[in-house]
């Protein structure tokens, strides 16, 4: 695989690869390390344990200068893998040279939701690593992925890659149209929903939302996070212009739901506001980092120039938080 195909210099450079068996991955795989390290290019492979152990059999001698990772622990979430990529880049990165990944997410087992939140973020990648000298390939396994998130790889990587050939992807769609087709109208709260009376101050909201996380049987640290987050939804609704508030909440299966929409004008954010961890890039959103690091969802929507925004956080059953 040449290496004119990827960075030189020219930014992020982003593949899909799909393939159907061990050999079809190690086509890919195998001359996309073995150019980056001989060029002495860092090369990590972000994928299976099945897939990375063909990988390094494959190198032979030149196993031990690979990087590697098992994807499922590589960021669980979205924005915890922007997170693990940029810290990666910062970590490896070396003057005028570039950087090769691949990165293999986990599809199986996914909620529809998280699906549609990994695939936009796919898209996204190419916005949030645009300034990267980085070269990266994302293999799916067609034996196993969904056929619609084979299909959507196409769309959120502009170009795929079949052995060593790199092919421009026909059905790539721009970043930003991606999302906002992607980015559906949420529907309404629910009848029962709780509703904060009077005026959303940021006492109010923190106080709201603590009784309902109570109620819900959260306590200790979970508790005092979920009122950090209820207060970071308001301070950034109010630094957008919102001078209230209606707030909302419920319970739906594993989660609480809140709810928050301003009382007057407050324009949504950019796009992929809020997946840079802080520092990590100019303009990076610390607020909004941490509302989507602390909640397993967090979604922004403009309705006649207001901003909805709604946050889905952990409940008392998860036990992976106990």
């Amino acid at each position: 695989m040449s290496t004119d195909a990827g960075p030189n210099g020219r930014g992020f450079v982003h593949h899909a690869s799909l393939y159907d068996s061990d050999e079809a991955f190690l086509a890919m795989a195998l001359p996309f390390a073995e150019a980056g390290l001989e060029a002495g290019e860092p090369v990590l492979a972000a994928t299976t344990p099945a897939n990375i152990e063909l990988l390094r059999d494959a190198l032979g001698k030149r196993a031990h200068a690979l990087d590697t990772a098992e994807t499922a622990y590589f960021g669980r979430r979205p924005v915890e893998r922007v997170s693990s990529f940029l810290r990666y880049w910062n970590h490896r990165q070396m003057p005028g040279r570039g950087m090769r990944i691949m990165a293999e997410p986990v599809w199986s087992g996914k909620s529809a939701r998280q699906i549609a939140e990994w695939k936009r973020m796919e898209s996204g990648l190419n916005v949030l690593l645009a300034d990267a000298d980085l070269w990266m390939i994302c293999p799916y396994d067609t034996r196993t992925v969904p056929r619609d998130v084979a299909e959507a790889a196409h769309a959120t990587h502009p170009g795929h890659v079949v052995g060593s050939e790199v092919l421009p992807s026909a059905a790539h769609v721009d970043p930003h149209a991606y999302a906002a087709a992607a980015d559906a109208p949420l529907p309404a709260p629910p009848g029962g929903a709780a509703v904060l009376e009077g005026c959303a101050t940021p006492a109010a909201v923190r106080r709201f939302v603590r009784d309902r996380a109570e109620a819900a049987g959260l306590a200790g640290a979970r508790l005092a996070m979920a009122e950090t987050v209820a207060n970071e939804a308001l301070t950034y609704l109010m630094g957008h212009g919102a001078t209230g508030a209606r707030v909302c909440a419920w319970e739906e299966p594993g989660v609480l739901v809140w709810e928050l929409f301003a009382a007057d004008r407050a324009p949504a954010p950019a796009t992929w506001a809020g997946f840079a961890p802080p520092g990590a890039q100019a303009g990076a959103d610390d607020g909004l980092w941490l509302m989507r690091n602390l909640c397993e969802s967090v979604e922004i929507r403009t309705v006649d120039g207001r901003m909805r925004l709604r946050l889905r956080y952990a409940g008392a059953t998860d036990a992976e938080r106990l």
